[in-house]
């Protein structure tokens, strides 16, 4: 571990000297915002890089120095930093508006390209994130059973109302959860034999995201659509992060298990705030405000948000969906994405770096666990967070920015001479530091 120190604070004295305009920004920052910060995942030690300005697949920072994007805003980047049909879309917009504060066309047109897309959605509503699509989809859940548990699992992310480490996070919306464990049917077994009635919902990712890129085993999803069905419970895909793999229509389209409510972010707006939530009729009625058409007796339930069918988002993700990313566009990225995992793990044999994840989603770490070892969290315990950070700098020393914690999310603009350029980089990692990374 001292090494290991020792190796990290040499490079962060050379990231320091290297960025001294990124800093004097930040320190600007820390005056008006806690800790200069308004979004927490973007900070890290010493201090956080500033860009400028991005292209394609590059970032530039404030001090000039030119990167190549492998974060892809956490998967919401999937189409680059300047797409020309992302941007006549938006430019076209504009010239129509900033906001109607009314029905438009691109409303419905996005609508029914994201129902073409996720088998499991006939009718969705429009929000402008991730988290605010699982507050809905959760309200949804609880009113349509008149229940009021929900079931999640630990290591799950569901926005930022919805952290599950070891227990759930002092932030989260008050909702009564129970934990099981991720691809542990025994474990929902257990929750579902003690509280089954009282279940509303079980809410999953089909690969955990934020948690460390654990994909869900195809039996493990089919158990939890078995078992919702059984118990009456809403079973809620989140696809914000999984809904880009295979085909362009996340997990639940490729595997053929349906869930009854889906909910979606990120990439789908185009670059554009966006969130969604969608699914069967029936439920999904809970929100029509013709009361006389819900599934209930009485009145709709009422769902507000002045930006959720912005001009500028509608405009943009429907050109996305149309033009750019077809299904054998994703099925390309995809492949792509499962290649450059697995040449990773080929060139870290050895050594305790490790990837796991899913087509264009992945997550580097440093354990001695095999990826095909690693089915939940708990799996992950003993993994060195310290030589991750080294990475990290390392790696923006090279020209690649990632996350701090090894996220990847590949872009359509990266070609195989970034992704080449990765991976000659990666090589350079483990062989300065063999001595550190020796499985």
């Amino acid at each position: 571990m001292e090494q290991i120190q020792e190796a990290y604070d040499a490079l962060a004295i050379e990231f320091a000297a290297s960025n001294p305009k990124s800093k004097a920004a930040y320190d600007i920052a820390t005056k008006c915002l806690p800790g200069g910060n308004t979004r927490t995942v973007l900070f890290y030690e010493p201090f956080p890089l500033y860009t400028e300005r991005a292209e394609g697949c590059h970032l530039w920072d404030v001090d000039g120095h030119k990167y190549v994007d492998l974060l892809g805003e956490y998967t919401a980047g999937l189409y680059g930093h300047s797409n020309p049909v992302i941007l006549k879309a938006i430019q076209e917009a504009l010239k129509r508006g900033l906001s109607f504060g009314s029905h438009h066309a691109d409303e419905a047109r996005l609508a029914q390209l994201i129902r073409d897309r996720f088998s499991g959605i006939e009718l969705v509503r429009f929000t402008n994130s991730g988290t605010e699509a699982t507050l809905m989809a959760l309200a949804a859940a609880k009113i349509f059973t008149d229940r009021s548990k929900i079931m999640v699992f630990e290591g799950g992310y569901h926005g930022g109302g919805f952290l599950f480490k070891s227990g759930p996070h002092p932030v989260n919306v008050p909702h009564q959860f129970l934990m099981a464990q991720y691809n542990d049917t025994a474990s929902v077994d257990e929750l579902i034999a003690a509280n089954g009635e009282d279940i509303a919902a079980i809410i999953v990712e089909p690969m955990i995201g934020s948690g460390g890129c654990i994909p869900g085993t195809p039996g493990f999803l089919a158990h939890l659509r078995e078992k919702a069905t059984e118990i009456g419970a809403v079973l809620i895909f989140d696809e914000v992060m999984t809904s880009r793999l295979y085909s362009g229509g996340g997990v639940q389209s490729e595997l053929g298990i349906t869930p009854d409510l889906t909910t979606l972010g990120k990439y789908i707006g185009g670059g554009m705030s966006f969130g969604a939530f969608g699914g069967k009729a029936d439920i999904m009625s809970t929100y029509d405000p013709r009361a006389t058409s819900t599934a209930r007796k009485g009145a709709s339930v009422p769902h507000a948000g002045t930006f959720n069918n912005n001009v500028l988002t509608m405009a943009a993700g429907s050109a996305g969906l149309e033009n750019v990313f077809s299904p054998d566009v994703a099925r390309t990225l995809h492949g792509r994405g499962d290649d450059l995992r697995n040449k990773l793990n080929s060139i870290a044999k050895g050594t305790i770096l490790k990837v796991t994840g899913c087509g264009s989603i992945m997550n580097i770490r440093f354990i001695a666990t095999p990826p095909e070892d690693i089915h939940n969290v708990r799996d992950l315990e003993g993994q060195s967070t310290l030589l991750l950070d080294m990475l990290h700098l390392y790696m923006l020393g090279q020209g690649f920015y990632m996350a701090r914690r090894g996220f990847i999310a590949l872009s359509l603009e990266l070609t195989a001479t970034e992704l080449d350029g990765f991976l000659e980089a990666a090589q350079g990692f483990l062989r300065k530091y063999a001595t550190l990374v020796s499985g």
